[in-house]
């Protein structure tokens, strides 16, 4: 493994090694159960930008993190890889940025697109190339499904995730995701862009597989979503952060709540993490901050109820995390725990 330490040499309670690894863990891709995925494309994002550069700041503020998990205390032996970026798709997000900042400013100033040739064309080459980054993303999930690894998706904006919950559905026949976010993201294109941001669930909602859609500290949303939520209601359940704290108020504490959340839940999981689903205190350079939200130890409890209660999860994405060293700690740290309860929940790390 060129300069990085052999398993059996490295030194868990060490300094944070900056060796170009998830946490200057001692694996590589083959030797690696967990593979996590960066995916640096914010093309879509419709308020603050930056998410794109998310993956390598993760990685880079992962050297700070000490590896001790007290509910997965030998957790580091799993085995993490972040796999290189793919240099195309941050030098295509960097062409296609500027053009997606003056389409979107065309449209918050009244523009038509029917009228205006240029911005029709932008708009036709954002949804190639988000259609192209989809097909990317599957094939590079599912080339690591296909040799028995565990995958985590590093976003970037929380479009993303769409090819590999695609690679995902010919993997297992049925699965749930829960999703933490402040934001439905149900709309139907919005903005014009087939694969934006703002519609990634509305998107997921087409792959059969899917069949529960858990959505989990909701505070920002419009009238469609609420309707497509409304109109899905077999299908998706919502937990409005409204609801959870006025649950707390009336005193049902958070460990009722998680039960109750995780009853909607079939036998096998995705985690869809979208960061602003935390108190923006944790978050605050996130594309969308919202007001409210949960806290970091509420989310890592429920990840955890989810694992006790037998289910197991099959594959997460971490999105939306700020291009700033505060928001990538917060990220890595969320990063490196679904690795690790996704890994125990698989069976191949075991708790003492």
């Amino acid at each position: 493994m060129n300069d990085i330490k052999q398993k059996e040499d490295f030194n868990p309670n060490g300094i944070g090694l900056k060796n170009g690894n998830f946490i200057g863990l001692p694996f590589d891709e083959k030797s690696a159960n967990v593979i996590l995925l960066p995916v640096p494309w914010d093309v879509t994002v419709s308020f603050g930008e930056g998410t794109a550069i998310a993956p390598k700041a993760i990685l880079d503020a992962s050297s700070q993190l000490d590896l001790y998990d007290p509910d997965v205390p030998d957790a580091w032996k799993l085995g993490i890889f972040m796999a290189p970026p793919d240099k195309k798709i941050l030098t295509e997000r960097n062409l296609l940025r500027p053009k997606a900042n003056e389409y979107i400013s065309f449209l918050e100033n009244d523009g038509e697109i029917a009228s205006n040739s240029k911005m029709k064309a932008t708009l036709n080459d954002i949804n190639d190339a988000c259609t192209n980054l989809n097909n990317l993303v599957y094939d590079q999930s599912i080339k690591f499904l296909n040799a028995n690894k565990l995958v985590g998706l590093i976003g970037g904006d929380h479009s993303v995730p769409l090819g590999y919950l695609k690679g995902l559905s010919e993997k297992h026949s049925e699965f749930g995701i829960l999703q933490i976010d402040a934001h439905h993201d149900l709309r139907n294109s919005y903005e014009g862009f087939s694969y934006s941001h703002a519609s990634i669930f509305y998107n997921a909602l087409q792959i059969k597989e899917i069949t529960k859609l858990v959505q989990v500290g909701i505070r920002d949303y419009c009238h469609e979503e609420v309707e497509k939520a409304e109109s899905e209601k077999n299908r998706v359940s919502v937990f409005y952060d409204k609801q959870l704290k006025e649950n707390r108020f009336n005193g049902i504490h958070w460990d009722r709540q998680c039960t109750m959340i995780i009853d909607g839940l079939p036998e096998k999981v995705y985690i869809s993490f979208d960061i602003d689903g935390l108190d923006p205190k944790l978050c605050p350079n996130t594309g969308t901050p919202v007001p409210g939200g949960l806290e970091f130890s509420e989310v890592i409890y429920l990840f955890n109820k989810i694992v006790e209660s037998g289910r197991t999860i099959i594959g997460f994405d971490l999105c939306e995390t700020g291009n700033h060293d505060w928001d990538a700690n917060v990220g890595a740290r969320i990063a490196y725990k679904l690795s690790n309860i996704m890994g125990k929940s698989n069976g191949r790390v075991h708790a003492r």
